[in-house]
């Protein structure tokens, strides 16, 4: 599909244009966050009136309620229609989820740390009421309710992780974009009318499907009548504005707003808004993250071709609407309970946009809309949408490098993935050949099938190694909260030999993954009974084809994943205790374990650090010591966790199977506060690795020996994911030399087994300055793991690890 890449130039846009753009982002920059409580209002409302329906329609026509009553507005030079919130950059509430936060963090949420929010004492009024509602209903209620004590206490020793699914339902999915661009609302209305016309009502188990195709139906009608609220305020817009630009903006948005989504989109401008309806409202009606728009350049481009082709639209027009479109997903804000939102600093939502790779067939995908995609991102410089390149040996060098050429700007994106490792390992899960070919990462790294896959692909339990390995060093007991999990009949101190180390540890990590699997069926079967989503999984195959909804099984394949944290930590702390305790002898068991206890208190403590960290090998150096270590660290977990289905086995889907990830977010960071002194020489309460990224300041020897460390890793594995996060100096890429270093870097990695890697390319001088004078700093985007996120809203632990990455030179 070469011939697919050649209308592509370099084009500036007009200062009309560009006016428009920086007015948008300005705008949405410059407002205040504050909590909306219009969602909530409005689903509690409908779920009060329709108590004796099943969830799933209650649900829906909750859903149906907000979007006929939620305030509406177009933002002035706004070329698409659709908000969130009933405000720009507000954040709606989700109270079937949870509210006892609400309860505990109302009056401070102006005072966080990071991501902060204003409350209007109407707003907290109302609010309060609302909660008050819903305490002892919620999900995350449920979930408390049937947890075991065996979950609970590995909760409670921060082992595991699970606060996210509880508090925030599920996410992580990728809607068949392409299905409502070629069908409409109206199409799979018709679909679900069929299908439940069709239906023998003496068959058991059609009953539900009756109800699970009745309540899609009122979903799409509800999405179609939100559309026509938009043409009709359009209109009156219209006829307010005395500018007949302004004038002509508002009439073209009516039109196309008349058309989709209810009808098959037309024409480029169509798709785009047909596409951002979908994304939007699958985000009004699931609290979850990391809903993600796809191969965006693989679905409209055929829109895109056929403009350009008959004079409908323009290079330059296309870019303007797809950063009207990024600026649009950077509107999308979720409010956390704070437990949550440290393992996600700086309000990220996650909405992925794949480029590139290859088609369904195998042939290079990259196409004009790839280039502009990048184009357009670049003149936005957003945290959303959350950009990843896929890279084939396929695609053209000048791809590649316009990759790059982003890179440079410093806003962290895109991450690039390489094809080689992760088809394969796709099609080894049981994926199909074709569809694997077709993958697009979802939320931070991961990769799924879009359409396909049902919901929490991603993110289903944090897995906590560095606290594993403390409790194994410790005899099976959390020595900060005194819970045992396995108990152990020695500690570290009457230890003989790694091997016997590693023997304790691999029985304690698999007793952590039962827990972990116990603890994610509970929540699993409480979020199926309690918030399941017709409008979403009107759009997943083949929830109608089953009258199934994604977490029932009605998805083609369930795949589901972590993730883990902290393996860089237990790699070299295993390594330190190999090479100083048992080899050199330099410290015995009980010494190591005393002066862990410690938190390396002392002048001697402190030299014995020192030595742990400066004269042991350290992940990340190409050093195949301790490289080894990492590798066989996570096989021992990846051998528990294979033996675990999802609880949608048997009930239709290909694969409910759960694989590794390391997409930890900002979960490094907490996940830090409760492990102790580690003996790699992490004191007490510091940030964990994040990633499979080398611990800060670690890795000595450049980016090309942490690649080679990367590369070592079984990559075919990890089919969830192995988030990389490399700080190179911003000298490296002034130069077109510079350019095709970088470039030579990435396809050496990915011809070496590698899978991702990201680049923050901004320089430490400028995070201080920016630490000491944020208010000039209000757009600057970091990278803070397999997400960007504005630097001001990040809290000042999260902005310390970042700063505390090493910074390499080419």
């Amino acid at each position: 599909m070469k011939e697919m890449y050649k209308t592509y130039k370099e084009c500036t846009l007009s200062n009309k244009q560009l006016k428009r753009i920086n007015q948008l982002k300005k705008e949405s920059l410059d407002v205040e966050q504050e909590v909306c409580v219009q969602r909530a209002r409005y689903l509690t409302e409908a779920y009060q009136e329709h108590t004796d329906e099943p969830l799933i329609k209650r649900r829906a026509y909750a859903f149906k309620n907000i979007l006929d009553n939620i305030d509406l507005f177009i933002e002035p030079g706004q070329l698409l229609a659709g908000n969130h919130a009933a405000s720009l950059r507000a954040a709606s509430i989700f109270p079937e989820y949870c509210v006892n936060w609400i309860f505990e963090e109302i009056d401070q949420l102006d005072k966080r740390p990071g991501d902060r929010f204003q409350v209007s004492p109407d707003t907290r009024k109302e609010l309060l009421e609302i909660a008050g509602w819903w305490k002892g209903k919620t999900l995350e209620d449920r979930c408390q309710a049937t947890l075991p004590a065996s979950v609970k206490d590995a909760y409670q020793a921060s082992v595991l992780s699970a606060n996210g699914n509880m508090t925030s339902g599920d996410g992580h999915i990728m809607l068949d974009f392409e299905k409502i661009l070629h069908y409409g609302a109206q199409g799979i209305i018709d679909e679900a009318k069929d299908n439940l016309d069709a239906l023998d009502l003496t068959v058991p188990g059609n009953h539900y499907k009756r109800i699970f195709y009745e309540s899609v139906i009122i979903t799409y009608e509800g999405m179609i009548d939100y559309a026509k609220r938009y043409v009709a305020l359009a209109k009156e817009l219209a006829a307010q504005a005395t500018a007949s630009e302004e004038k002509a903006n508002y009439l073209h948005i009516a039109d196309v707003c008349s058309h989709v989504p209810q009808y098959p989109a037309r024409t480029f401008a169509e798709g785009v808004q047909c596409v951002w309806f979908a994304h939007l409202l699958s985000q009004i009606e699931s609290n979850g993250h990391s809903m993600s728009f796809g191969r965006l350049d693989q679905y409209l481009y055929p829109y895109y071709k056929n403009d350009i082709e008959t004079e409908k639209c323009t290079q330059e027009k296309a870019t303007e609407l797809l950063a009207c479109l990024w600026i649009k997903a950077f509107g999308v804000v979720k409010i956390r309970p704070w437990s949550h939102t440290r393992f996600s600093g700086g309000d990220p939502t996650y909405q992925n946009l794949t480029l590139g790779g290859i088609t369904p067939e195998g042939d290079d995908a990259v196409n004009d809309l790839t280039m502009i995609c990048l184009d357009s991102v670049s003149l936005t410089r957003l945290t959303q949408p959350n950009v990843s390149a896929r890279f084939n040996e396929k695609n053209p060098q000048s791809y590649l490098e316009k990759c790059v050429e982003v890179i440079r700007l410093g806003f962290g994106m895109p991450a690039m993935h390489g094809d080689h490792v992760m088809i394969p390992s796709l099609i080894n899960r049981g994926v199909a050949p074709a569809d694997a070919n077709n993958y697009a990462i979802v939320g931070c790294i991961e990769p799924i099938i879009p359409g396909k896959f049902g919901y929490r692909s991603a993110g289903m339990s944090f897995t906590n190694f560095a606290k594993v390995l403390e409790i194994t060093l410790n005899g099976g007991t959390d020595p900060r909260t005194g819970i045992t999990l396995l108990k152990q009949d020695k500690d570290f101190a009457s230890m003989t030999s790694t091997e016997e180390l590693r023997k304790y540890y691999d029985a304690q990590m698999a007793y952590v993954v039962k827990t972990r699997v116990i603890g994610e069926h509970c929540i699993d079967y409480a979020i199926e009974e309690l918030v399941p989503d017709a409008f979403c999984s009107g759009l997943i195959q083949d929830c109608l084809k089953r009258g199934k909804n994604a977490k029932e099984g009605g998805s083609v394949y369930d795949m589901v994943t972590g993730p883990e944290t902290g393996i860089t930590n237990v790699a070299n702390s295993i390594a330190a205790i190999k090479k100083i305790v048992f080899e050199e002898k330099k410290l015995t068991p009980a010494e190591l374990l005393n002066v862990l206890h410690t938190n390396f208190e002392g002048e001697t403590g402190e030299n014995i650090r020192r030595m742990l960290l400066n004269k042991a090998p350290k992940f990340g150096n190409d050093d195949d010591y301790v490289d080894k270590i990492s590798s066989s660290v996570y096989l021992s977990f990846m051998k528990e966790q294979d033996r675990y289905p999802t609880t949608r086995i048997g009930r239709g889907p290909i694969g409910c199977l759960s694989y590794p990830c390391t997409a930890t977010i900002s979960g490094n960071v907490p996940s830090g506060l409760p492990v102790g002194a580690s003996p790699d020489g992490r004191k007490s309460g510091e940030p964990l690795s994040e990633g499979c990224s080398p611990y800060h300041g670690t890795d000595k020897l450049g980016p090309t020996a942490v690649l080679n460390s990367i590369a070592k890793m079984p990559n075919h594995l990890i089919t969830g994911g192995n988030l990389l996060n490399i700080r190179l100096a911003p000298s490296v890429m002034v130069s077109h030399d510079g350019i095709k270093k970088v470039m030579g870097l990435i396809q050496a990695f990915f011809a070496m087994d590698g899978w991702h890697v990201q680049f923050n390319v901004t320089s430490t001088e400028t995070l201080l300055d920016a630490k000491k004078n944020p208010e000039n700093y209000k757009d600057l985007v970091v990278r803070v793991a397999g997400y960007s996120a504005l630097f001001n809203d990040l809290e000042e632990k999260t902005k310390d690890d970042i700063i505390a990455r090493t910074e390499h030179e080419l």
